[in-house]
């Protein structure tokens, strides 16, 4: 069974960065497709980014592309959500995301599998 589990998460202000983790435990790792969401209080949980186990990579356009950068530790088991330059919008519940295979989607309704997310908030 696959278990996800975040951390790196905190207070900062704008301009700085975070990276969050996603440890990754049970299940094959190499076939496992993760993903980033966020959710905002009051607002939908939001699609950030995805990478398959062969290292395919996807990014919401409009708000990671340019900032955000995705990438996996196959010996450690973990995936990595790399956040530079951020703002206060960005403030938001993190969750890494799983779904076994390779084929990436940005719905949260493809992912069986959750972590319980990591709060990041960007404050001055």
């Amino acid at each position: 069974q696959v278990q996800l589990a975040e951390s790196g998460g905190g207070l900062v202000q704008p301009g700085e960065s975070l990276r969050l983790s996603c440890a990754v435990s049970g299940g094959t790792f190499g076939t496992l497709t993760v993903a980033w969401f966020r959710q905002a209080p009051g607002k939908e949980r939001e699609y950030v980014a995805v990478m398959t186990g062969s290292g395919a990579t996807m990014y919401s356009i409009d708000r990671a592309k340019d900032r955000f950068t995705i990438a996996r530790d196959n010996t450690k088991r973990m995936v990595y959500l790399q956040m530079n330059s951020l703002e206060p919008e960005d403030t938001a519940k993190y969750y890494c995301a799983g779904r076994p295979g390779n084929v990436a989607t940005a719905n949260a309704s493809g992912y069986g599998i959750w972590g319980q997310g990591t709060q990041v908030t960007v404050s001055s």
